[in-house]
């Protein structure tokens, strides 16, 4: 049976592949379909972030964010809102859930029982919250990017970033995102353009943390940075001689869980782009000095490409201690 106005309600905290069934179920069977995403304040996710998936996951599918004051046994209470929400009673309710039936027959319409025993997709809001990690193949791109951990790897020149972070994103399996500012900088310093602007590193920055915000919705659980916004910063007071206000606004929008700082006790190689080793340590210093000045935990890395590696590693497992994925599986 097909219907005219469809109605699909939750919370889609956070949305899974069982929510992605219901509401395509109710796609296929009516003429129009509406999704109603009850919202509190106090959600760990805001409930337009959560509105935004929604419609990136089902495109052509009308969502609607309501504020979720109401008590959640309360059929009825439900029933008259809804009908005030849409400005009539839906045609039918889909649902996997008990509260289905007798909600919607409260509004005199059709209820659609989807998928209640969890048979088809074994998933529920409640089992990604508790651990997103081990549910990942359940949840949809948005919504990883959302999860993925974030590790950056940085640190002066010449000082094995990114050679760490690619041992680290292969060992995890993971994409890495490769830093921005070198592809930049390769046909600069071609044209011996040595003058830097601060455009120039707004660019840089908003470039890097799209690429970062991209590659996570792609990540396995976890992604690895070659870099990112916050370390541009540092960058701009290097070659123009100055903190930026709008560099550090990109930067503060940007996520990490863990900094890995490289040591600068390794050989310096000159590759052609770099400044050289004289600038090398204090460099060092300005980054140990900022990740001090931060919130989120770093760790200082000294000693051969394997220690390093080692101790990334661990420090990576610890941002997974409550989960029963491991990363790097």
């Amino acid at each position: 049976m097909s219907y005219g106005l469809g109605l699909v309600i939750g919370k889609f905290l956070p949305p899974h592949r069982g929510h992605k069934l219901l509401i395509e179920t109710a796609v296929a069977r009516s003429d129009q379909t509406v999704v109603i995403l009850c919202a509190k304040p106090s959600d760990f996710v805001n409930g337009e972030i959560r509105g935004q998936w929604l419609r990136e996951i089902h495109p052509g599918v009308r969502v609607m964010v309501v504020d979720d004051r109401y008590d959640e046994n309360d059929s009825r209470i439900w029933a008259e809102n809804t009908i005030r929400w849409l400005g009539r009673a839906p045609d039918a309710v889909f649902t996997s859930e008990a509260y289905g039936e007798p909600y919607a027959q409260l509004m005199g319409s059709q209820h659609v029982s989807v998928d209640q025993p969890r048979l088809r997709v074994p998933v529920s809001g409640t089992a990604v919250r508790r651990d997103p990690y081990v549910n990942w193949e359940f949840i949809e791109p948005p919504v990883r990017g959302w999860f993925a951990k974030r590790v950056c790897v940085l640190g002066a020149e010449s000082t094995g970033t990114t050679t760490l972070a690619q041992a680290m994103a292969e060992r995890l399996r993971t994409p890495l995102v490769e830093e921005y500012g070198r592809e930049y900088s390769v046909p600069k310093m071609a044209a011996k353009d040595d003058v830097w602007t601060t455009p120039e590193f707004v660019h840089i920055a908003t470039e890097q943390l799209r690429r970062e915000n991209a590659a996570a919705r792609q990540a396995n659980r976890l992604l690895v940075c070659d870099t990112n916004a916050f370390a541009t910063t540092l960058w701009h007071r290097r070659y123009v001689g100055t903190d930026s206000p709008e560099v550090e606004t990109i930067a503060a929008q940007g996520r990490c869980d863990l900094y890995l700082l490289t040591g600068d006790e390794i050989p310096f190689v000159q590759d052609g782009l770099r400044d050289g080793e004289h600038i090398r340590h204090e460099m060092h210093g300005w980054f140990e000095e900022a990740l001090t000045a931060q919130t989120v935990p770093w760790k200082l890395l000294r000693g051969s490409p394997e220690a390093r590696l080692a101790e990334a590693l661990q420090r990576v497992d610890a941002l997974f201690a409550g989960s029963v994925w491991q990363p790097g599986t």
